[in-house]
């Protein structure tokens, strides 16, 4: 009997440790963690690209298949936002980012944050302060954003 209990105890134990390593390992990444401080260098790289009107450094940073829904709700996908930076039709003067939020859950990362530009599209005027938020997929050692949305905040 008693090596019967003694045998439960080692397996409840055993299996709580399992039990315990699979739920640590399905925890989100931490704002401080590798893969959270990965995605804020990507979305500084982006915003760099952008202020240089460089399309070529920004394709690789979106996905072939990326989305996109703009601040006035138009929706836009990789070739016609490139387009608008190889033709000029899109230009940053500046961009500050503000802090970014970063959520990680394994190979799928979503980063919130906001910045301050001074920009235009097309000829006009879209500066201002924005709030915005990507989502990212890493494929092959690499994240690349998947889907994108910014809002325009009205003062």
């Amino acid at each position: 009997m008693r090596k019967l209990i003694g045998l439960m105890l080692v397996m409840c134990t055993w299996t709580g440790l399992v039990v315990a390593q699979g739920a640590a390992a399905k925890k989100p990444a931490k704002a401080g963690s590798g893969a959270a401080e990965e995605l804020k260098q990507v979305e500084q790289e982006w915003m760099a690209a952008q202020k240089a009107g460089d399309a070529d450094k920004i394709a690789p940073l979106i996905a072939d298949n990326w989305k996109a829904l703009g601040p006035n709700g138009e929706k836009m996908d990789k070739q016609q936002y490139l387009a608008d930076f190889k033709s000029g039709a899109q230009k940053y003067e500046s961009i500050e980012a503000g802090p970014m939020d970063v959520h990680v859950m394994g190979n799928v990362g979503v980063v919130q944050g906001g910045d301050t530009e001074k920009s235009s599209y097309k000829g006009n005027d879209t500066s201002g302060e924005y709030v915005w938020m990507d989502v990212f997929q890493k494929k092959d050692g690499k994240w690349q954003a998947v889907r994108s949305e910014v809002t325009k905040v009205k003062k």
